[in-house]
């Protein structure tokens, strides 16, 4: 079985994914906090910082590969996110490369391109458009992604997630949502797909009011098993009881989108931003 190192293994996505892959994996689970009471079989613990570069030069020594989940998980300051998610990726990834880790899964955001209009389809190949810092970051990392596979032959997969849970909450995550198991599937692709150099994919199970075109993900051979349209009473519902944001509803990156927004929106609706 392959050594795999998931970061961010306290968090809450991590732990729907180690039951769905530690049977497949020797998982080495690292987070900051404490070993948790709950390891299995298969898995173990390695507490480690991504501001500290020895202790990730250490943990990722023996690893065939690396699934990255951990960092800011939402928006903060520049500090915060600077540290965590931009330096700290930069810290991990070439801790990996360092240590000949050849395969590489990062958990980018649908939060890199979260200014596109709910009205536009898109695929990886526009020009990403954040919401926020956090989005800024993301976008970082799949340019970082994009080096390391280019110069050092890496092979790296940078998973473009929507929201993950056992089903969409509210209207907005009809278009994005991913059920655990499928963002497992991905991850198995990402891992072992024998063609891959750097992809970028959405993270999304099969949602029929989808924003984004996700073939470059299909062409690698993923078959998502879960559809958003079985959630729909339930998602509908709960977007009454939340009511209408007035910026946020109209891009897809939803209330990162609004936070702070001070623009011109009828312009960002309009714009159409060159291909990179």
């Amino acid at each position: 079985m392959k050594t795999i190192v998931m970061t961010g293994a306290a968090g809450g996505v991590a732990t729907m994914l180690r039951p769905l892959l530690r049977n497949r994996y020797t998982l080495v689970l690292s987070d900051r906090s404490a070993e948790p009471a709950d390891l299995a079989d298969g898995e173990r613990w390695v507490t480690a910082d991504l501001t500290d570069r020895p202790s990730l030069d250490a943990l990722m020594t023996g690893a065939d590969g690396l699934i990255h989940l951990g960092g800011q998980s939402v928006e903060a300051d520049w500090e915060t996110v600077n540290a965590a998610n931009i330096q700290g990726y930069h810290n991990i990834l070439d801790a990996a490369r360092a240590a000949g880790t050849g395969r590489v899964i990062f958990a980018s955001s649908n939060h890199a391109c979260g200014f596109y209009p709910r009205t536009r389809r898109i695929g990886i190949d526009e020009a990403v458009r954040p919401d926020g810092l956090y989005g800024v970051s993301k976008a970082f990392g799949e340019a970082l992604g994009s080096l390391y596979a280019d110069k050092f032959g890496m092979r790296i997969m940078s998973i473009r997630i929507g929201n993950i849970a056992e089903r969409p909450a509210d209207h907005r995550r009809l278009s994005i949502w991913m059920h655990p198991e499928d963002l497992a599937a991905l991850i198995t692709i990402g891992l072992e797909h024998p063609d891959i150099h750097h992809a970028i994919v959405y993270g999304a199970s099969h949602n029929e009011r989808a924003w984004w075109d996700n073939a470059t993900a299909a062409a690698l051979g993923y078959v998502p098993r879960h559809s958003a349209e079985d959630h729909a009473a339930f998602a509908l519902a709960e977007q009454a009881k939340i009511g209408p944001n007035a910026v946020g509803d109209l891009f897809q990156g939803g209330t990162f989108c609004a936070d702070g927004f001070d623009g011109d929106l009828d312009r960002t609706l309009k714009a159409r931003l060159p291909r990179p």
